[in-house]
């Protein structure tokens, strides 16, 4: 008899990657288990962008038409639920669960993305995603008109400047403390007319995660509908690196042209291989991943 617990391919994360990759190995006939948590990265996300067909959607909804689209497949399974730990078996890996199942599999695609850390400010993840952004290519174009703000320093707050400057032409920098901007780098500033803001944040005043303004320590306040910033990002799942898949800086995990991680029949798609969090690039990796993990599937059957 079949065990019913043993898959070809585990996918840990049902996103966008981690549905795309379920999608494409559906339809290459796999026997495939999607193990999802239900928290995606972009959870505060409204609306979807520089994704054609899909403009202005929203993310959850694409999420549940790909899930009723691969719920057609009958070798597809999908299980609510938390990986805890992998391991090394003879033949693949064996994952378990927190609610303590056990799943084997030949080959495992990690697509679980990355968990913000938010700065402890009042308000700030009340915004986040809604008015506090970190994607110019996702949003920036719909607050083209607003009165913007950058919450860096140093070399990122040059960079982002000249990024945002493109489309907002009321900015400012807050550094939220002395600047630690280079002379260079605030000669090129001012050029842009840009205006530097050295004052220690107190808060982020806003109404429903709608920013209204930043509030100093020292009393004063500035108003501010819009502010792009970046916030430090860990990976939402270990057990990659217990496996032994080497990380790059930041801990993005470290993969080839076909998603392909430094240790033999693990794969990763999405946004815990790139900064670049977008769902399109997260569809297009998925998809990658689907293919060669099939491609190695069918060469392990000639060997």
């Amino acid at each position: 008899m079949e065990n019913e617990n043993n898959f070809e391919v585990i996918i840990i994360g049902g996103s966008y990657a981690g549905l795309s990759a379920g999608l494409t190995l559906a339809r290459s006939l796999r026997k495939v288990l999607i193990v999802d948590s239900g928290f995606p990265c972009n959870l505060p996300a409204k609306h979807t962008h520089n994704f054609i067909t899909q403009e202005g959607q929203d993310p959850r909804q694409i999420a549940e038409e790909a899930k009723a689209e691969i719920s057609k497949y009958d070798t597809v399974q999908f299980l609510y639920g938390l990986a805890m730990e992998g391991k090394k078996i003879e033949g693949g890996f064996e994952i378990k669960t927190q609610a303590d199942e056990v799943f084997t599999c030949k080959k495992i695609l990690f697509a679980t993305g990355m968990m913000d850390l938010m700065p402890q400010i009042p308000g700030f993840e009340a915004c986040w995603g809604k008015t506090i952004l970190h994607c110019v290519y996702c949003d920036a174009y719909e607050v083209r008109n607003e009165k913007a703000g950058i919450m860096s320093n140093g070399y990122g707050a040059f960079v982002t400047s000249r990024v945002v400057d493109h489309w907002c032409k009321d900015l400012t920098i807050f550094t939220n403390g002395a600047s630690t901007i280079s002379s260079e780098q605030q000669e090129a500033i001012d050029r842009l007319d840009i205006s530097v803001i050295e004052k220690k944040i107190a808060a982020i005043e806003h109404e429903n995660g709608n920013l209204k303004s930043l509030k100093f320590e020292d009393g004063s306040s500035e108003k501010v509908s819009i502010i792009f910033t970046a916030v430090h990002a860990v990976p939402h799942c270990d057990i990659p690196m217990s496996l032994g898949c080497e990380t790059l800086e930041r801990g993005f995990l470290k993969i080839d042209q076909y998603q392909k991680t430094s240790v033999d029949g693990i794969y990763a798609a999405g946004d815990n291989t790139s900064s670049l969090r977008t769902v399109a690039r997260a569809v297009g990796a998925g998809m990658t991943a689907g293919v060669y993990i099939n491609k190695e599937l069918i060469e392990d059957e000639y060997k």
